[in-house]
């Protein structure tokens, strides 16, 4: 016999859905960089952006903090995480040992419909580096993240690819802070070298090849502060 959801349950449902709107919009504008490290997030300033409460939006914050994109600080509020040199080095760090292990095991489990995936995600980010305008360079921002996100996805690792996205997610916001180009912070052809010598099986290849990447991305790390949006104008509201 089934029961229809209680009232308290359908609020529940409702009081999670829009946690995940509002961190979800957040989150997207922190990893396009649309959102600068330490600008300040008010519970009100946001509650009033997208008509919610502000207990919700302090869920949302607050989930932000566990991955390491927003800082709460007592007294003072939320921030985006300014994240300092010798943090941004140990997330690059971080990358070079696991980014190598998870490209090993999604070659061992790549099929001929996931190297198509990866030449579409390639063709996409090609095509937005040759347009202008911030909306065109957050799509390549958020095209050249989702390379490294696929090749996590195609691994079968759902652990793995929590903590690429999570590392994926820090490192736009330590290219927001420190990078130095207006070049493609991921650079595109790079990538196509990679997934040439995951089709020709030459793992040993492609794994040099994509710390020769990170390291690439790495150098291009100065300590100077890139301008961003306000709250109203990154979440586009």
């Amino acid at each position: 016999m089934k029961f229809a959801p209680s009232a308290l349950q359908t609020a529940d449902d409702s009081a999670d859905t829009g946690t995940r709107q509002i961190r979800d919009a957040l989150r997207d504008a922190i990893v396009e960089r649309r959102l600068s490290p330490g600008t300040k997030l008010s519970e009100s300033d946001v509650g009033n952006l997208f008509n919610v409460s502000r207990t919700l939006v302090r869920a949302a914050l607050q989930a932000l903090s566990y991955e390491g994109l927003v800082s709460v600080e007592k007294n003072r509020g939320a921030f985006v995480a300014y994240p300092s040199p010798e943090e941004a080095r140990q997330i690059f760090a971080a990358r070079r040992l696991v980014e190598p292990g998870i490209l090993r095991e999604a070659a061992t489990r790549i099929t001929p419909s996931q190297i198509w995936q990866l030449r579409h995600l390639l063709l996409e980010e090609g095509r937005l580096m040759g347009e202008r305008g911030q909306t065109a360079r957050r799509a390549e921002i958020k095209a050249s993240g989702d390379f490294h996100l696929t090749l996590a996805a195609i691994s079968g690792n759902v652990i793995m690819q929590r903590f690429m996205d999570e590392l994926v997610a820090r490192s736009s916001l330590v290219i927001a802070l420190y990078g130095q180009s207006t070049i493609s912070s991921c650079g595109h052809s790079e990538h196509g070298n990679i997934v040439a010598a995951i089709e020709r099986n030459d793992l040993d290849e492609a794994c040099r090849l994509m710390l020769d990447h990170i390291a690439h991305i790495e150098a291009d790390l100065d300590l100077r502060e890139r301008r961003g949006f306000n709250l109203k104008e990154a979440l586009e509201l």
